[in-house]
Formats: C-alpha cells, sequence, structure tokens
C-alpha cells in the first residue's frame, strides 16, 4: 500500500517547507520536571504524547535526521521528564512522560499526569499535540483517556500511528479507520491521521509536512 493511500495528500511546496524546517539544527533545551522550569514561551510549539515505548523518541529522532537526539530505550517509562528541543528558531518540540505503563512508582506516576496536566492547560504557544498510537494495537484505553484530557484541555491533537512497517497493508487501513471513526467524537481531534514508521521513513515527510504549517514563518 503507498504513503498516499494513508496519509493525507501534502502539496509539493508544502512537503518541501517540512524538508527545510527539520534540516535546520534542532537542539536540545532541557528536561523539566516543574512549570517555573519551561523555557520562554515565544515560539509555537508541538507536543508529542503517547503510552510508554509507542516510538515517541523514534519520530523525533527520524523527523530531524538526528539518531540519539532524543533518547530511545526498550524499557517503558525511561522518559520521566518533558524534554524540550528549539528547532531552527522557528519550533519547539517537547517530548511528554510516556504513560500506561511506567516503570515507576504510583506517586510518582500521578505526579508526571498532574503535571502534564498543567503544561496542557497553561501553555500559552502550545498550537498541536501529536498522540502517537502504536499501529500494531490501535487505540488503547490509555489512548482514549489522553484525548479526553486533550479534549477538557482544549488542546488540538492529531493522531501520529506508529510502527506501521510491522503491520500488513490490510489491517493498517483497517486499524486507521477505527481510529478515524472513533475520532468523530473528540471536539479537539484533528480529522487527519498521519501513518509513519521510523525504521523506514514512511510517513515521515508528512509529519514534516504538517508541523511545517505551524512553526514560525521564515
Amino acid at each position: 500500500m503507498a504513503e498516499t493511500d494513508l496519509n493525507p495528500a501534502f502539496k509539493p511546496d508544502v512537503l518541501e517547507a517540512g524538508r527545510l524546517l527539520f534540516a535546520k539544527p534542532c537542539e536540545f533545551l532541557r528536561g523539566v520536571l516543574k512549570l517555573d522550569d519551561m523555557p520562554n514561551a515565544d515560539l509555537p510549539e508541538i507536543t508529542f504524547a503517547g503510552r510508554s515505548n509507542v516510538g515517541k523518541s523514534s519520530l523525533i529522532n527520524a523527523l530531524t535526521g538526528r539518531k540519539s537526539l532524543a533518547r530511545t530505550s526498550v524499557t517503558p517509562g525511561r522518559t520521566q521528564e518533558i524534554n524540550f528541543f528549539d528547532l531552527g528558531g522557528r519550533l519547539i518540540l517537547s517530548d511528554l512522560p510516556g504513560y500506561g505503563f511506567a516503570q515507576a512508582p504510583k506517586d510518582k506516576v500521578e505526579a508526571w499526569t498532574d503535571f502534564i496536566k498543567l503544561y496542557l492547560k497553561g501553555r500559552p504557544t502550545l498550537r498541536r499535540a501529536m498522540v502517537l498510537v502504536d499501529s500494531r494495537h490501535g487505540l488503547k484505553d490509555v489512548d482514549r483517556k489522553i484525548m479526553d484530557l486533550m479534549d477538557d484541555s482544549a488542546v488540538n491533537y492529531q493522531i501520529v500511528m506508529t510502527k506501521a512497517d510491522k503491520v500488513k497493508p490490510e489491517p493498517l487501513a483497517a486499524t486507521r479507520a477505527a481510529i478515524a471513526k472513533e475520532l468523530t467524537e473528540h471536539v479537539a481531534g484533528h480529522p487527519d491521521i498521519l501513518v509513519t514508521s521510523s525504521n523506514d521513513g514512511f510517513g515521515i515527510a508528512d509529519v514534516r509536512a504538517a508541523l511545517s504549517e505551524l512553526a514560525l514563518p521564515e
């Protein structure tokens, strides 16, 4: 199945804008656990959310063309703070702690959750949340909870299906259709779903294009 059968059709100039944006330097700013430590809110911001080990760090690395900009791990819950990155002075990327089955004490997980809620509701430059969903499993209850949280926080979010290379075309299309149907019930959900694989680059250009439309103009 071709990439264009699953992802929105971006015009060539938008795809090129996405390529140019993510060709810029992307630098780690800081990891934070308190609102007072947040970087200045002076650029448009995109955050990446998803279940532990869904591939957030791998996607950020693939988008930026860097192998180790964001840490990756086979151990769920390794990212325990919000990590911020500056993309060429035009866009801030943030990587949220994974949710669902983080390897941490319950009270710490609850503290992360409260912190994320405050971040979502209080970050004035947050343009969109990219909610990552494993293509092999589709939406889980923990994904639905984060979608509800985005709805309640009035944060526009877009579903990004990851690990598409691990699913055959027909089940992949069926999972995408099921997610699209559920999205119609969520007021803050973006209607376009992005299907990706960080391993083979499938859909990466489309995510870059989508985010280029939210970045600070050059």
